[in-house]
């Protein structure tokens, strides 16, 4: 591959919440790529700094040091990574109580411009493609868990992003529906082509993706246990 696939790439990023003495780093000098095509698993107990990476990855947080670039991505106004090229599956329930799962699955479009007939078309074929369809009119509150977790895939699969990045998306399920979650996960990722890094504290997750890389105490392990290498 060349530097034109490379998605996301850190170099020696560190982030650092608080100042002084009470002054928490969360991640420590990662040096990592993420490759057009790639299935990551980034595996660790909590507190290990996985969510904090994601989202350097992601463009939601600024490096306290180090640089975080996206060079196959492009940038957009401040150095920031344009919308929608990165889709984001949060932790935890991350949908619009008042919305109904179309309207949440059509939201980000609707926001980044997208005509609202538009945005729900895309949002109902995504829905559709995940085969929860049925659920498009349910609110959020009508949902299971790992119902809610599939509308939040739907919404990002109807950018179709070129990364997605999960975080801890089967934290809160049971092993039966963490399973359906992370088939439902491939396969949108697989669907759109785009690349795919996951967050998860369980190796049984991180197992199922193509490469594993392990985070402890703020660090990026390689393989073989020492810091650095890409995830």
């Amino acid at each position: 591959m060349t530097s034109a696939d490379v998605l996301v790439e850190c170099h020696d990023a560190a982030r650092t919440f608080g100042r002084g003495p009470a002054a928490v780093v969360a991640v420590h000098g990662a040096t990592c790529q993420v490759r057009a095509g790639d299935r990551i698993g980034v595996v660790g107990p909590s507190g290990s700094g996985k969510s904090t990476l994601l989202h350097l990855l992601a463009g939601l947080e600024r490096p306290s040091g180090g640089r975080v670039s996206w060079p196959a991505l492009g940038t957009g106004t401040g150095g920031s990574v344009p919308p929608h090229r990165i889709g984001v599956v949060f932790q935890g329930p991350s949908l619009i109580p008042a919305l109904d799962v179309v309207e949440n699955t059509a939201l980000p479009l609707v926001l980044a411009g997208v005509r609202e007939g538009e945005a729900q078309r895309r949002a109902r074929r995504a829905l559709q493609e995940l085969g929860i369809a049925d659920l498009a009119l349910r609110l959020p509150e009508e949902l299971s868990g790992g119902q809610a977790q599939r509308v939040a895939v739907a919404r990002v699969l109807a950018q179709a992003p070129r990364l997605v990045l999960a975080d801890e998306p089967t934290g809160q399920l049971d092993r039966a529906t963490a399973r359906h979650v992370i088939d439902v996960l491939l396969s949108a990722v697989d669907v759109i082509g785009a690349a795919l890094v996951v967050t998860t504290h369980d190796r049984a997750v991180a197992d199922r993706l193509a490469v594993r890389r392990e985070m402890h105490e703020g660090r990026l392990l390689d393989p073989h246990g020492t810091q650095g290498a890409r995830p």
